[in-house]
């Protein structure tokens, strides 16, 4: 009884040959993995940076059609400001046209209005003297009734020129109040096209880095 054993030798050759049949084939495939990992190594840097390089012709391509589609959207807003403002103008110019018609509509009305007071006025006022003269002529003696005729004609053509004042007062407010509420569509007008202009014309926000792996 030693501290020494003694195998024989055939013995440990066949067991190393059960332990050499034990191991899986996979060891073998893991140790053809690493005789070619440096080929492996390679092989993936190669890919990623094929697919580097791919990811990068991309995000140009996207970058460039983000770029026309910025383009052709600030030119449709650009024209269809334009548009916006020619109508306007033309709005503008329709409602001044109107605004010129109408007042001189009015006024020629005023004016007719005016001259026929005042010719009803002095109609009166010839009748009044008229009468009152041969009222005179037989009643000396009663002046108070020219006076009266003569007072009735100066009223008369007193309410004449007032009512003509007043037509003219009522047209000339009448047209200042259109313009106001023209001048007032316009500059809304004018707002609005200055904001859609505003939110048109900011620069675009799109990235122009390229791609980093």
């Amino acid at each position: 009884m030693t501290s020494s054993c003694i195998v024989p030798r055939g013995d440990v050759l066949e067991l190393l040959d059960e332990i050499r049949d034990a191991i899986p084939a996979e060891f073998d495939d893991a140790q053809d993995v690493l005789d070619h990992r440096d080929d492996l190594v390679e092989t993936a840097r190669q890919e990623a940076q094929r697919h580097r390089e791919d990811a990068r012709t991309e995000a140009e391509r996207t970058v460039a059609s983000a770029r026309d589609e910025a383009t052709r959207l600030v030119a449709e807003a650009r024209a269809e400001a334009e548009t916006a403002v020619a109508g306007a103008r033309a709005e503008a110019e329709r409602l001044e046209a109107t605004g010129r018609r109408e007042y001189q509509e009015l006024t020629g009305r005023a004016e007719a209005e005016a001259e026929r007071m005042t010719a009803a006025g002095r109609a009166s006022y010839e009748r009044a003297v008229a009468d009152g003269r041969t009222e005179q002529a037989h009643l000396v003696e009663k002046t108070q009734v020219v006076q009266a005729a003569r007072a009735e004609a100066t009223r008369i053509l007193d309410e004449a020129n007032t009512e003509a004042h007043r037509l003219r007062s009522e047209c000339d407010a009448y047209v200042e109040r259109t313009l106001a509420e023209f001048e007032d569509l316009l500059n809304r007008t004018l707002r609005a096209l200055g904001r859609s202009r505003a939110q048109h014309a900011g620069p675009v926000p799109v990235g122009t880095g390229g791609y980093h792996g």
